[in-house]
């Protein structure tokens, strides 16, 4: 097998294309032939050595990834819900940068009978997050006015479909013009170009009582005006802090104190009276509550089957240019999802 190892946290260059012996799956598990394997943000973190859950959970050496689409060519002991040659998708809790992966079936899915594996690999993380921050903690009314940020990137868009799909009024906010027609895909009925528009007079034209959600990746550079937006018994969704972090692969680290020291320390005496509330999300965080993702996987999955929700935009990269793949989700310049894209599966398999 081959895979991305990072052996210590670092720039683009800790990437590591390794060959390794190929796993052999256990008890539970099946070995997924890996096509393609998402590209997230905090992928990048984990290079970093910033992403908490990637020190507090596994430790260095490390393969990132969330998340693959593959080919079953393998089953362990007691496995009987999947046979050799399954088409499927699955979460991984990082390991996900390989061409080979033993994964636990309670995070293994059937990939929809339409769908390419680029596509499903661009699937779990970004879904099973926007779905777990509306569902189970927004929980969201027709009718409600959302403001999404970066709504043009994974998360955003998959947040954009999800508040469409629910009957509310989304506004989404882009960096680039380039990017506003994929958030209107998306599902965004206003978008606010930051790039060439005032973010937060756009913002308060369109929503002058406030927003009922305000979901926001960005971190110090936007928490403290998107909780000021909020109506009464609004929620701020946190989810990432991108603003906070560099985009040529290299921490300052004395920019990232200063961030830090200005993050806003929400007061819950000050939300008792301003009747709003802060919630967040961390994925990697929710892998041991199996049940609860895979019940939000299997509502997304059936909605991607009969086309309520639709795959986001993807760019490719082979497997061994994860660093490229890295440097352009940081750039803040792409649209929808990267995906790594392995070699064609071998017809080799395991039972």
């Amino acid at each position: 097998m081959r895979c991305i190892v990072i052996d210590r946290p670092g720039g683009y260059d800790a990437l590591k294309l390794v060959e390794k012996p190929d796993p052999v799956p256990g008890p539970g598990e099946v070995l997924i032939a890996v096509s393609a394997a998402g590209v997230n943000y905090a992928d990048g973190i984990i290079r970093m050595g910033l992403y908490e859950s990637a020190k507090r959970l596994h430790g260095y050496p490390i393969t990132p990834g969330f998340e693959v689409a593959g080919t079953i060519a393998g089953v362990g002991p007691d496995v009987h819900d999947y046979a050799l040659g399954d088409r499927v998708i699955a979460l991984t809790l990082f390991g996900g940068y390989t061409d080979r992966l033993c994964v636990n079936t309670d995070r293994v899915f059937r990939l929809p009978t339409h769908m390419d594996f680029v596509h499903g690999a661009a699937l779990p993380a970004v879904f099973l997050t926007a779905w777990f921050l509306v569902h189970e903690l927004i929980h969201p009314r027709r009718g409600d006015t959302w403001l999404v940020h970066s709504a043009a990137g994974g998360v955003g868009s998959a947040l954009a479909q999800l508040g469409n799909a629910a009957g509310c009024r989304v506004v989404g906010v882009v960096g680039n013009t380039h990017k506003r027609a994929a958030a209107i895909g998306a599902g965004c009925d206003a978008v606010i170009d930051k790039s060439m528009e005032n973010l937060w007079q756009r913002a308060r034209a369109f929503a002058p009582e406030g927003y009922q959600a305000v979901f926001d990746a960005n971190g110090v550079s936007t928490l403290r005006a998107s909780y000021g937006h909020l109506a009464p018994a609004g929620k701020l969704a946190i989810y990432g802090f991108a603003s906070m972090l560099p985009r040529n692969g290299r921490i300052n680290w004395l920019r990232l104190a200063w961030d830090w020291l200005r993050t806003p320390r929400f007061n819950p005496l000050k939300m008792t009276q301003d009747n709003r509330s802060v919630v967040a999300a961390n994925l990697s965080f929710l892998t041991q509550q199996s049940e609860r993702l895979r019940t939000g996987m299997e509502w997304l999955l059936a909605r991607f089957e009969n086309g309520e929700l639709i795959a986001p935009p993807v760019s490719t990269f082979p497997l061994g240019a994860a660093a490229s793949a890295q440097r352009a989700i940081e750039s803040g310049s792409t649209v929808g999802k990267l995906v790594l894209v392995c070699e064609t599966p071998r017809g080799d398999a395991q039972a």
